[in-house]
């Protein structure tokens, strides 16, 4: 019932914005979630960047990520709303059909962080590297010591989750599939894997019950921050938290305030700023040109460590502080 109140609400909200000027280019942003961090960030970037362009933005987002009836919901409501360019973090297939239908009657789909198939355009990190980084850096930091790897993991099936995954995996020389794959891999070496969907409580959760299924493991992959700091809690309160190599995706200033304090040992940095801005900066040339966004554009990564350890390139947590999701030049 809460879904439906809520979808009855994001559908008033988006009604009241449909007086829009007619030179207002209108462009919609849908993400995941409202409250993870990643996801606000991208929110203030495409509303500096639609102030700065003298466009119309609507938002709207699912209540967690999967949450793709939500995010149909959002897109239905944006074409009927005049929205003519449509940015969206996939939470799933699901929304396939929904983007085919916008499309036809016209609007630009760009994909934001998450590939789906049909996009007119993507704007993402390259996740498997962001993965192959953090195995890189996992593996070098553990040295000769013989490998038991938890795997936090997002949810089956989803790309960002497979690639980051699969990449972790690649760099730190074990076997896996490669970036176009959406199965996750999995070796002797990886002793316990569990979905987070990307939360603290799931991450402590998933940590707590890994360490009963193996409490001698001590390298964990976590597919963002807010997975990582459960699962810090977790060692912690199990009194291993000075055993065990955290390492993770995102570079959010938060992310990087905790490779300062030891929480985690390395993260890929990301910057969800630039790829919000770019998808606004495209809609706004489509509406005042008619020419799309198309093809795959790579918007960086960054390995930030407290620690630089051999043959790994990285980047200090002052200069991941500056850089964090791009906010500052």
């Amino acid at each position: 019932m809460k879904l439906a109140s809520t979808l009855a609400l994001s559908a008033i909200a988006l009604a009241t914005t449909t007086a829009f000027a007619a030179n207002e280019p209108v462009i919609g942003l849908i993400t995941k979630t409202e409250t993870n961090p990643f996801f606000v960030k991208m929110k203030e970037g495409a509303q500096a960047e639609a102030k700065k362009l003298g466009a119309k933005l609507m938002t709207a987002a699912g209540k967690k990520d999967g949450d793709t009836a939500a995010q149909i919901t959002a897109i239905e409501n944006m074409v009927t709303a005049g929205a003519k360019t449509i940015l969206i973090t996939s939470s799933g297939d699901a929304i396939i059909p929904a983007v085919k239908k916008a499309q036809a009657k016209g609007v630009q789909v760009i994909a934001l962080d998450s590939p789906f198939d049909g996009a007119d355009a993507l704007f993402a990190t390259d996740n498997y590297k962001a993965g192959i980084l953090i195995g890189q850096y996992a593996k070098a930091a553990l040295g000769n010591k013989p490998a038991k790897i938890a795997m936090l993991d997002l949810f089956p099936g989803h790309p960002v989750g497979a690639q980051r995954h699969n990449g972790f995996m690649t760099g730190f020389g074990l076997k896996a599939n490669d970036a176009k794959s959406n199965e996750l891999s999995s070796t002797a070496e990886t002793v316990c894997a569990a979905d987070t969907d990307g939360n603290q409580a799931k991450g402590q959760t998933a940590m707590e019950n890994c360490l009963q299924k193996d409490p001698a493991i001590n390298v964990v992959y976590t597919i963002n921050e807010p997975a990582a700091a459960g699962a810090y809690n977790a060692l912690k309160k199990a009194g291993k938290d000075k055993d065990v190599i955290i390492v993770s995706v995102d570079g959010g200033c938060a992310g990087v305030a905790d490779v300062g304090k030891g929480v985690i040992a390395a993260t890929s940095q990301q910057y969800p700023l630039k790829m919000a801005a770019m998808g606004v900066a495209a809609g706004v040339d489509y509406a005042k040109g008619g020419k799309k966004a198309s093809g795959y554009v790579d918007t960086g990564v960054t390995l930030i460590a407290a620690k630089a350890v051999a043959g790994v390139d990285s980047k200090d947590v002052k200069v991941g502080t500056d850089l964090c999701w791009g906010d500052k030049k």
